[in-house]
């Protein structure tokens, strides 16, 4: 299964390497994969170093996709970290 969503990026630091760190170790409790896109880039969700490459400040939009048996899964609790501000104050 494929899921496809758009999030946005609402944490004063923006995806920072804390959120990236935050990212990858949800996609790793899970056996889909999901992949980051800003613009016409897309990136390895299970990687810090790919996901700091799209440099999301706050208030960008970007595409999420999860692929795999439990992508649903992943996707609704990637969506709480982002709608959750990766658990940042301020």
């Amino acid at each position: 299964m494929e899921l496809i969503r758009k999030l946005r990026v609402t944490n004063e630091l923006g995806i920072h390497a804390r959120a990236a760190a935050k990212i990858v170790e949800l996609a790793g409790r899970y056996r889909s994969s999901i992949y980051l896109k800003k613009d016409d880039k897309e990136v390895d969700g299970s990687s810090i170093l790919a996901i700091l490459t799209l440099a999301c400040p706050k208030g960008t939009d970007i595409q999420v996709r999860a692929v795999g048996a439990d992508s649903e899964r992943l996707m609704s609790k990637l969506t709480e970290l982002f709608e959750k501000r990766f658990d940042e104050t301020g």
